[in-house]
Parts: structure tokens; C-alpha cells; sequence
């Protein structure tokens, strides 16, 4: 815009040894990689053919992009994840280790998926009826996903809605609240969440700096 600073241009594509970009696919019509500027590729990364990438994707080791996604800039996928075919991943998400993105998954700008969340998108599997209606779940803009959570297929999670830790979500969850438990049910607004620096205490002896204080916060409640 007028006024603004020009950004500096993206650097060329820097990719390690053993990186395989426009990975063919068979027995489809799917056109050539298209991929952004700036991107930084390690080593085992996978990027199929018809997929479009923005600019300035960064993966670790091990990631595999599948065939029709269509993925914005600035998206981070970090080592052994893999985001399956027909995804639609917006700007600026983050998907850390070991995750796996179910074919049709939609996930919003500002996204950010925790180590070990896994998206489902067959309800009924070895069914044939559920195979016609795949469908993995919609996940809003800024919601965070945290550890070792499961998704199953159709779901909505609205913008900005966190999910605990090894939650089960089996059903919509609304925007902007915390939900967690088997299955993920809504337990109270983001905004009332108790503030980190009322939870934890120091701890000068371990290479983790931080403990809990009271275990359950002042409310005696998780989280």
C-alpha cells in the first residue's frame, strides 16, 4: 500500500538433498506443482504434482504434500506430517510433528495444529457409502489445536476456538471457546481463561523452567 515499506524480495527456493518437488501422480489429470518463492524444503519432503503452494512455504523432514491441495503463504509443516489430497490450508498455519490432514480438510488462516493431531474424513471406514461422502473436517480461522487431538470427518470448529489436549471431537464445536474431553465439549469462553502467570511457579532445578503452582489454577478447574 501507499506509504508502506517495500518487503524485500523472496529469496530463491532453497531445498536439501533428497527433496523431491512435482512428485508424479498416476492415473490423474492433475497438472504441474505449482509452488511460491522463498520456500525452505528439508531433506525427505514430498511435494506432488497439482498442488498450489504460496509463497514462502518451510517443512521439516519427511513432509509430504499430496496432489490438489491448495495451501496460502507463510504455511509451516514440520517433520513426518503429511496433508492428504484435495485440502484447502489457508495462510500462515502451522503444523508441527506428526500430524496427518485427512483428504478434504479446509483449515483457515492462522491455524496452528500441536505434535500428533490427526484429522479423520471417513465416518464409517470400509464402508462404501461413506467412502462416496468423504470429508474431513472445517476448521476456522486462528484455532488451536493441541496435542495428540483427534478430528473426525464433517466437523466444524470455529474461528479462534481452542481444543485441549487429547480431545475427541465428534461434534461442532463454536468459535472462540475452550473445549476439551471424550468427546470435546465446550467448557468456557477463551477470554476467560485464567492468565499462565497465575499457574505456574519458578523452577531453577529442571531444564523445564516453569511448574505448576496450584495444578488446577485458581478456579480449580480445568484448564
Amino acid at each position: 500500500m501507499p506509504g508502506e515499506p517495500a518487503r524485500p524480495p523472496d529469496p530463491p527456493t532453497a531445498a536439501d538433498p533428497g527433496v523431491i518437488i512435482g512428485y508424479p501422480v498416476a492415473g490423474t489429470d492433475a497438472g504441474p506443482l505449482v509452488l511460491g518463492p522463498g520456500a525452505r524444503l528439508r531433506s525427505g519432503t514430498v511435494l506432488y504434482d497439482g498442488a498450489t503452494i504460496g509463497r514462502r512455504l518451510e517443512t521439516g523432514h519427511g513432509v509430504v504434500i499430496r496432489e490438489a491441495c491448495e495451501i496460502g503463504d507463510d504455511v509451516s509443516i514440520w517433520s513426518n506430517s503429511v496433508v492428504d489430497y484435495g485440502c484447502r490450508i489457508g495462510d500462515r498455519v502451522k503444523i508441527h510433528c506428526n500430524c496427518y490432514v485427512a483428504q478434504f480438510t479446509d483449515l483457515g488462516n492462522d491455524v496452528f495444529l500441536a505434535p500428533g493431531v490427526t484429522i479423520a474424513n471417513d465416518l464409517y471406514p470400509g464402508n462404501q457409502g461413506s467412502a462416496q461422502l468423504m470429508a474431513g473436517p472445517s476448521i476456522g480461522a486462528g484455532a488451536q489445536i493441541g496435542v495428540n487431538v483427534t478430528i473426525l470427518p464433517f466437523v466444524r470448529i470455529g474461528a479462534g476456538a481452542l481444543i485441549g489436549a487429547g480431545s475427541v471431537v465428534t461434534r461442532d464445536i463454536p468459535a472462540a471457546v475452550v473445549a476439551f474431553g471424550h468427546p470435546a465439549v465446550p467448557r468456557r469462553q477463551v477470554t476467560k481463561l485464567p492468565a499462565i502467570a497465575a499457574r505456574v511457579m519458578a523452577d531453577g532445578a529442571s531444564a523445564s523452567p516453569y511448574r505448576l503452582s496450584g495444578g488446577r489454577g485458581d478456579s480449580g478447574t480445568w484448564p
